[in-house]
């Protein structure tokens, strides 16, 4: 059969990255693909409260979906049981940027146990989803062997034998990124000055900001001379580490803040900058795909996701001496030419695969 799938994209959280990849699937795949969504914010409630809204408008959709692919987001038991009686046999993956298993509280907040709900929610999603996608490997196996222990920590009938019903259904699809659009931008900002230090990520508590500029503190402190560009999102309760920063490193910025178009966040990463990178958690790292593909020198912990990812394309350090030491050689030595080129991850090759996979689900075969 030729036709494309109708597939519902269901992602209550709407933003930041969950959004970018269901827009930018929607727009190169080759199925027709309604996006369902919420703003991305509330991200608790989210949780709560989106497999209701968003069930709703499932189902006024005009036509029968082939699939449903949800995003972690979305409580999916709840979603697929308040759908039409005839819509609940269609195939439902769900799609795992991040969970709520393994992912690192920000100490003061409510404890891990307190908020157990919300990782309970991720695993009830992935008990009754027909297929499981995980955009690493690494994110994959660790949500697999995090379960036991969770599990254990319920009184009673704990199904345990549920996690290899999980794991049978579970399966890696990277994320798609739009890396195409940085490539006009590649050739025109050749670097010259100072090399410059970036930080591109969320200001939020698990990037670990506070091990990232303890490390310029230090650069700054021994003589070495870098400029300083800080963007990525930023939020009300960023953590306070940014503004001792902000003051302490002024005479390094060069840029501070969300940029406000998509030319002057390319041009930062086209300008081959040194990318330490410190995150506690990371489950794929877009963020770090993309400043590679600019050229960045990325310096990268030899754990999470990193390794498996980007392998050659980056130095990986395993200590914060061997950090200091690596980023400090990276400023008195920048690379003559950029370390390559990372294509794999762009839609142009992803959604074809999205695509096939998908289809595969809904048992329709269609023509490449």
């Amino acid at each position: 059969m030729s036709r494309g799938l109708r597939i519902a994209l269901i992602e209550p959280f709407l933003g930041g990255s969950h959004a970018s990849w269901a827009r930018g699937y929607a727009a190169k795949s080759s199925h027709q693909i309604t996006i369902i969504g919420q703003s991305g914010a509330h991200w608790k409630w989210r949780m709560h409260g989106g497999a209701i809204t968003c069930s709703k408008a499932a189902n006024i959709l005009n036509c029968r979906p082939d699939v449903f692919l949800c995003s972690d987001m979305l409580d999916a038991a709840v979603f697929r049981s308040l759908l039409r009686s005839e819509w609940r046999n269609v195939p439902l993956a769900v799609y795992f940027h991040e969970n709520q298993l393994t992912y690192p509280w920000k100490e003061g907040t409510e404890s891990k146990a307190h908020d157990r709900h919300y990782a309970f929610i991720n695993y009830t999603s992935a008990l009754s989803a027909d297929a499981v996608f995980f955009n690493s490997n690494y994110h994959r196996t660790v949500f697999l062997e995090a379960l036991p222990g969770f599990l254990k920590a319920f009184p009673d009938d704990r199904n345990e034998q549920s996690i290899a019903d999980i794991a049978v259904k579970s399966t890696v699809l990277p994320v798609g990124i739009d890396l195409q659009r940085f490539d006009p931008f590649l050739d025109q900002n050749v670097p010259t000055g100072k090399p410059l230090i970036l930080w591109n990520h969320r200001h939020e508590h698990d990037k670990n900001p506070e091990a990232f500029f303890q490390l310029l503190f230090s650069l700054d402190a021994e003589g070495i001379d870098f400029a300083l560009a800080v963007a990525g999102e930023s939020f009300a309760d960023r953590p306070p580490i940014f503004d001792v920063a902000k003051e302490k490193l002024r005479h390094r910025i060069v840029h501070w803040g969300y940029c406000s178009t998509f030319e002057e966040y390319a041009r930062l990463l086209s300008a081959r900058p040194v990318l330490p990178v410190t995150s506690m958690q990371e489950f794929f790292g877009i963020a770090v795909a993309e400043a590679i593909h600019c050229g960045a020198r990325a310096i990268l912990p030899n754990r999470l996701s990193y390794p498996g990812l980007f392998g050659a394309l980056a130095d990986f350090y395993s200590t914060d001496q061997d950090l200091f030491e690596k980023t400090k050689q990276a400023l008195i030595k920048p690379l003559l030419q950029s370390p390559g080129r990372l294509s794999g991850f762009d839609w142009a090759e992803m959604a074809p695969v999205y695509d096939r996979v998908l289809s595969d689900m809904a048992g329709i075969r269609i023509e490449q």
